[in-house]
């Protein structure tokens, strides 16, 4: 195989790690080595924060009128059609994930930069009414300053480029590390960056390990707001760090979401949304229905079509159009979900289909589908982020809703119900930032992105988020009326 080797991107320059150390980036399909990227130290994270800083207050980006911001990222999403199927390729090669889903995801980037490039130019101020004679009081926006960005394996050019998009709209400038085993195609759609007009320094992109390149970036006093997406862990770890110095944070962490199915659902869509909800991207999404609750006088009957419909799925190639689930993404991912599955049938999991590594002797879990599963069971509280679904039964409302609200997380919930006055008490009492009723795993930058719980921090995407990348400035002007001050006297 022909190995690719990638730079980093800093201040507009394509570099190596100041001390020359490299990672592999590995194929989880063929498990063979096909590209490597810098390891960046914390000279090398000082260095593109500084970039970042500096390119913050030059006159070429800090000056720039807000249409024209908005020009460059639409210009930007021009380009990537072009490259959107060597983008979408390198995607497959560093996280196994289906090429039709790599494709999708890169295409969907032309309308998230677009959105927000619609926003970089309706960033307006206040003038508060006149509460003191001649004094004109006003405030005015201002990009929050360097945004750290740090994304996932599972789908890191999509998470990234959404937060990057953001950023840009505000008129911040960013630092971009994505995953140390996903690393390829955040550095080829840097590129696209320069080829579109943004001055140097303005996106930057570094690569590494998270306990050293991320740690350092996130530490960096130049820093101002860190947007992270991963594990509640390390979400966790980054809190604490960011408040020492009163850094800003959104975090995008786990979940463990409940699918919630009533006897009066659309059995056909209910089963597809099941489908849908686990088995996309091999599990591998924070967002999955990893815990199917279904009412128990339809329940036999519905795990019986489930493992029907699923019991021919095709595991493969990620790039032969007839595969539906592709590998898992890391090797120490793939550990995991074989030892969480080991233990749950140790504690009384009954496996209805599946329930092991898969017999290829390659990074591939079965599509797995537990019962006899309780929901104090520890594959039904902690996030596997694999293609296993737990399906546990309930008795009716109020038991679904209890069961669905007992977990540490609150990311999302899917609701498959008939009846429109049940599906809007759902909403109110589930407690997830989004909720799907009879559909699931549709998702737009135009609408917020939270996490309850301990599924996050903040908030992403739609139109007030611009918001959270600006600090406000107020201003008293004074335009004609004498200055007074007590103890002095008034001057002729």
């Amino acid at each position: 195989m022909n190995v690719q080797h990638f730079k980093m991107l800093i201040n507009g320059a394509w570099t190596e790690a100041a001390d020359g150390r490299r990672l592999d980036s590995m194929d989880p399909f063929t498990g063979e080595v096909w590209a490597t990227i810098p390891r960046a130290g914390a000279a090398d994270v000082e260095a593109a924060v500084d970039a970042a800083a500096r390119a913050l207050k030059a006159p070429a980006w800090r000056e720039i009128a807000p249409s024209a911001r908005a020009a460059l990222m639409r210009k930007l999403a021009d380009l990537i059609p072009p490259h959107a199927e060597m983008l979408a390729d390198m995607e497959t090669s560093d996280n196994g994930k289906l090429l039709s889903s790599t494709r999708g995801e890169v295409m969907a980037l032309v309308k998230t930069f677009n959105y927000f490039a619609g926003l970089a130019d309706k960033i307006e101020g206040i003038v508060a009414p006149a509460e003191f004679p001649g004094t004109l009081a006003y405030a005015q926006y201002e990009p929050i300053g360097v945004v750290a960005v740090i994304a996932p394996w599972n789908s890191p050019l999509l998470i990234a480029a959404n937060k990057i998009a953001n950023a840009l709209a505000a008129g911040c400038t960013v630092v971009v590390k994505p995953s140390e085993f996903t690393s390829a195609s955040t550095l080829a759609f840097a590129r696209l960056f320069e080829e579109a007009g943004f001055p140097p320094g303005v996106v930057n992109v570094v690569t590494g390990t998270g306990p050293e390149t991320g740690e350092a970036l996130v530490t960096h006093p130049a820093v101002a707001k860190i947007q992270f997406t991963g594990g509640t862990e390390t979400g966790r770890r980054i809190n604490t760090m960011a408040a020492s110095s009163f850094k800003r944070v959104v975090l995008e962490l786990g979940g463990k979401s409940p699918n919630v199915v009533f006897d009066d659902c659309d059995l056909d869509a209910a089963i597809k949304g099941a489908i849908l909800g686990i088995f996309t991207s091999s599990g591998q999404s924070c967002i999955s229905g990893s815990r199917l609750l279904v009412q128990r006088n339809i329940h036999d009957r519905f795990v019986a079509r489930l493992v029907e419909a699923t019991r021919d799925v095709q595991l493969g190639d990620p790039r032969s159009a007839s595969t539906q689930i592709g590998p898992i993404s890391t090797a120490p991912q793939f550990h995991r979900i074989v030892s969480m599955l080991e233990q749950a049938q140790t504690e009384g999991a009954e496996a209805a289909m599946g329930g092991k590594a898969a017999a290829n002797g390659l990074q591939f879990i079965e599509p797995t589908i537990l019962i006899n599963v309780h929901n104090d069971m520890t594959i039904a509280r902690e996030e596997i982020f694999g293609p296993v679904l737990s399906v546990i039964p309930f008795e009716d409302e109020a038991d679904a809703v209890r069961i669905a609200n007992d977990t540490n997380y609150g990311l999302a919930a899917g609701v498959w119900t008939l009846d429109m006055a049940r599906a809007f008490r759902m909403i109110k009492a589930i407690e997830a930032g989004t909720v799907w009723i009879n559909t699931y795993r549709i998702l737009s930058s135009t609408m917020p992105s939270t996490g309850y719980k301990e599924s996050g921090l903040g908030s992403e995407n739609g139109q007030r988020n611009i918001f959270n990348f600006l600090k406000p400035k107020s201003i008293y002007l004074n335009h004609g009326s004498r200055v007074s001050v007590p103890f002095l006297p008034e001057s002729g």
